[in-house]
């Protein structure tokens, strides 16, 4: 039982991964847009793109810290005690991310609009390389069992935790610009087609160079999650590159339906391939699943709430997405750059 409920866990770190990542991706892609003239289009996209949605993404976050701390206790204390610097820094970005992205749309003075506009961005960019950075620590062994603080800044500041950090933020990217490719698309904008195309096959190729540059990271530092990737997680490994090569294709011939799905792929298979490489421990190589886990009567009541959410939360989650993809919910609207400006002037 303790095996189906890690597995449940894992899809709602996948599920996590594919939305509340793309998410963060988005605020990565407000970084880097540029100026006020020159960001501004861009901006405009990713708000219309998020703004529906955003809060419903973090449905996931909470939905694997209730699965954690209910199934799996004793590992939920350990992660939490010596982790507490990251996750508070992460919980604080969400919640400083939250309230600059709605309060960017309220105001009306440039100068406080680019302060919401920064603080939103930077927390997009803190919150994912935070949390790559707890998983780091848990998959390199720096985590004690038996519900015991382990040091509260090596264990997040190492080589495999920094590689776990920057993956986040660059797969977190690559995913959001071929959402954002997708959905500028669907609104008709070719110029963004092209700006978040090339950023998509840019990001990609990054991500890429990360993930191979982690392997040796991960032989000299995970010992245990580098075997596991290399034999009973390898299938998933390759699936994943595949994925993501299929998705760089169909970008560069304007498969964008295609693309996405691919990188959605290529998302989804790392993460579950990093919960094969390391089981059957949930602390490698010093807490077993079986050794973490509740009582049988916990666990079951754990597999009953996740079926009956599965068939109250999944339905309204994806009708939701459906409106949003269909711009039946409100949304703001586009503006136009300076050569829509320019036309409509003259």
């Amino acid at each position: 039982m303790s095996d189906v409920v890690a597995l449940i866990l894992m899809v709602g770190i996948t599920a996590y991964a594919l939305f509340g990542g793309a998410d963060f991706g988005a605020g990565f892609w407000d970084l880097t847009a540029g100026g006020a003239e020159r960001g501004r289009t861009p901006r405009s996209v990713i708000t219309h793109s998020i703004g529906p949605v955003w809060e419903a993404n973090h449905v996931w976050l909470i939905f694997c810290l209730v699965v954690l701390w209910t199934a799996f206790s004793e590992a939920f204390a350990s992660i939490m005690l010596t982790l507490f610097v990251p996750l508070s820094i992460a919980a604080l970005g969400i919640v400083f991310r939250g309230s600059a992205f709605a309060f960017r749309k309220e105001v009306t003075r440039t100068s406080s609009q680019r302060n919401f506009g920064a603080a939103f961005a930077t927390s997009s960019v803190i919150v994912p390389f935070c949390m790559g950075a707890v998983a780091g620590a848990i998959a390199s062994g720096r985590v004690p069992a038996g519900g015991k603080a382990g040091d509260p800044w090596s264990s997040w500041i190492n080589p495999t935790s920094i590689l776990g950090g920057v993956l986040a933020v660059t797969v977190c990217a690559y995913l959001a610009a071929v959402y954002m490719v997708w959905d500028a698309r669907r609104l008709g904008d070719a110029d963004m087609v092209e700006y978040f195309r090339r950023r998509a096959v840019v990001s990609a190729v990054v991500a890429g160079i990360v993930a191979l540059a982690g392997i040796f990271v991960l032989h000299g530092d995970a010992t245990y999650v580098f075997h596991g990737l290399t034999s009973r997680a390898l299938p998933l490994v390759i699936l994943s590159a595949l994925c993501g090569i299929g998705s760089m294709v169909l970008l560069l011939r304007s498969g964008h339906r295609g693309a996405r799905l691919l990188a959605m792929g290529a998302v989804a298979t790392v993460v579950l391939g990093w919960g094969v490489a390391q089981y059957p421990y949930i602390l490698p190589t010093s807490m077993k699943l079986s050794a973490a886990a509740a009582p049988d009567a916990t666990l079951w009541s754990v597999v009953i709430v996740f079926v009956i959410a599965a068939f109250v939360i999944l339905p309204s989650l994806g009708l939701l997405y459906y409106l949003d993809q269909r711009d039946l919910l409100a949304a703001p609207a586009v503006e136009p750059g300076l050569d829509g400006e320019r036309e409509a002037r003259a």
